[in-house]
């Protein structure tokens, strides 16, 4: 299908978007990326009558180390941030999580901050965001930073305002060991399951994707070899697992005990 017709505007600045943001409100529509905005606009999903492109903005595709966390503006593109040579020792989880985005075209033209704001419950970025308590830098009337676990409110549902931008996502440099896999049916496909693990001497975090409308994060103290397979049925039973076209929901529920176990044992080993 054919895009119905909208106005678009180069922003020179952040201020200048958010004014555009606060005049025009749900009419109007940030484009970064563009890789899940694009395809909703041309099948007619959303309507913006105003686009706008935030791309040429000064500094906002660097990322950047600030206080013990890796903060990434919203024009970083998602291959751009993979081929950060300090990426892996800065955010391991990140590291590995990123390659499984997409294919080598859509992560060379998706951005981080735009598979936050899309909010999708399979998304591999805002799974790591929430794995490692990052944060959302939001800009609006008020700047305000908005933890990712509050952020990310339902399927495709997030608490931007109208007339607010995310203008940062931060990752912070945990403690522990960290390890991430994930299930499709084909490699690039969205994930059936997707799981993140960050394993320190004191305990055990995991982060599930894929299942809720959010991604769901589990604290566990440290966990013997014989205690996790308890405590990870425990958890997929807790989880709203749902039958649909792609799998049902025993599978599911099963994808989080097998890859939850292999998540933690890997990142016990890297130790």
């Amino acid at each position: 299908m054919k895009p119905a017709a909208f106005d678009y505007v180069r922003a020179a600045s952040i201020d200048e978007a958010t004014a555009l943001l606060r005049a025009e409100g749900s009419d109007a529509r940030i484009l970064a990326g563009g890789q899940s905005l694009m395809a909703m606009i041309n099948m007619r999903l959303v309507r913006p009558w105003l686009l706008i492109d935030v791309m040429n903005i000064p500094g906002v595709a660097t990322p950047r180390l600030e206080r013990g966390a890796l903060v990434v503006p919203l024009g970083t593109r998602q291959g751009a941030l993979l081929a950060r040579p300090s990426l892996a020792s800065e955010v391991p989880l990140l590291a590995q999580a990123l390659p499984w985005i997409g294919h080598v075209q859509t992560r060379a033209r998706g951005t981080i901050c735009g598979s936050v704001a899309h909010a999708d419950p399979s998304a591999e970025i805002p799974l790591v965001l929430a794995a490692l308590g990052g944060s959302v830098h939001v800009r609006g009337r008020k700047p305000r930073v908005v933890p990712a676990v509050e952020f990310l409110t339902g399927m495709m549902q997030t608490s931007l305002r109208d007339d607010e931008l995310i203008e940062a996502v931060s990752f912070p440099q945990v403690a522990g060991a960290q390890a991430f896999a994930e299930f499709g049916r084909r490699h690039g496909d969205f994930a059936l399951v997707a799981v993140a693990a960050v394993v320190t001497d004191s305990g055990v975090r995991l982060a599930i994707g894929g299942v809720n409308d959010t991604p769901v994060v589990q604290d566990w103290p440290a966990l013997d070899s014989a205690q996790i397979d308890d405590a990870l049925n425990e958890c997929a039973w807790s989880l709203e697992a749902r039958t649909d076209l792609h799998a049902s929901a025993r599978l599911r529920r099963d994808l989080v005990r097998r890859l939850g176990r292999e998540v933690i044992e890997r990142a016990r080993t890297c130790a």
